[in-house]
């Protein structure tokens, strides 16, 4: 489904001009999860690559030049942790087999990443600009220079999703959102961690200083078996 005329969502992930973006993998969660004496089977990274393999496998009549990962590659803070090194690189490996260049874009998880990049040595950067979209995680605006020319921005860092009500049941699903900032076409892209659908954007708190305002006209696509537009904000909160 193309969320705008030249971009289209494949999945959890946005395609245009031979560029392929995914957003928020924050491999390693497990393992932070099971130091807190939350114990999850560390089945995240097999769904990552499954997911990966099955976007490739949609797009494989079309050609794929450039993969950026919009942020929070890893989970961490402050440290590299064995399953993050390990996975990580494997991950990049796995990207690398369908194109060219890898692109990481710094989120704010990823604090310790320069190490995984020169490992692969693959290009670790603040944000991306590829024919006036600019790529940036979303955690902080870019300063002035980032946003001259630019007519449409992904973000990630939200992880955005939506509660939807049917009798008695509640079910969160994954979603992107659209809408403006500043007069440029804005997209918020969900998080590629399968284990978590990501932020209730009809209750809970909103991060991003790109979505301080109001979303009642941001339009919303829900991921599930195929992508749903379901129109605005503001109608999803009536229901």
């Amino acid at each position: 489904m193309r969320i705008l005329p030249n971009i289209e969502i494949v999945d959890l992930a946005l395609y245009f001009n031979s560029t392929l973006v995914i957003a928020d993998v924050h491999i390693g969660y497990e393992e932070a999860l099971n130091k807190q004496g939350i114990l999850v089977p560390r089945l995240q990274f097999k769904e990552i690559v499954k997911r990966m393999n099955g976007i490739f496998a949609i797009l494989r009549d079309k050609k794929i030049e450039r993969i950026v990962v919009n942020g929070d590659l890893k989970h961490e803070f402050g440290t590299i942790s064995e399953q993050e090194w390990r996975n990580a690189l494997k991950f990049i490996d796995l990207l690398s087999k369908d194109c060219n260049e890898i692109v990481l874009i710094k989120g704010n998880h990823d604090t310790i990443l320069g190490p995984i990049a020169r490992k692969r040595n693959v290009k670790c950067v603040d944000y991306l600009v590829v024919d006036s979209i600019l790529i940036t995680h979303g955690n902080k605006i870019p300063d002035k220079t980032a946003l001259k020319g630019i007519k449409n921005i992904i973000i990630g860092h939200e992880h955005p999703a939506v509660s939807l009500r049917e009798g008695p049941r509640v079910e969160q699903f994954k979603c992107f959102l659209k809408g403006k900032y500043k007069g440029r076409n804005l997209i918020v892209q969900p998080s590629f961690n399968t284990m978590v659908e990501g932020t209730d954007i009809l209750r809970d708190k909103i991060l991003s200083p790109f979505l301080k305002q109001n979303l009642d006209n941001f339009e919303v696509y829900v991921v599930e078996d195929k992508v749903y537009g379901f129109g605005k904000l503001k109608g999803l909160r009536k229901r």
